[in-house]
């Protein structure tokens, strides 16, 4: 699981990213992969799944390679 976190947030960093470059007027995504609508849409859902996966590990599960301390 700990390859799963890692690569999920560096998902969610690179579409933190993408959103700031929208934000400046580029879509690097759509720029790099434009002419392939499906794969847009792939990684999009992705980046948006590895969201989930990092809320969902952050609040509810006990973190990749992080051991819970007992209270």
């Amino acid at each position: 699981m700990k390859f799963l976190s890692g690569l999920t947030t560096l998902l969610v960093i690179l579409g933190g990213l993408n959103w700031l470059a929208v934000a400046l007027g580029v879509n690097v995504v759509e720029e790099l992969f434009g002419s392939w609508d499906w794969l847009v849409t792939t990684i999009y859902w992705l980046v948006g799944l590895s969201a989930l996966y990092q809320i969902f590990d952050k609040f509810f599960g006990t973190g990749a390679g992080v051991k819970s301390k007992a209270l």
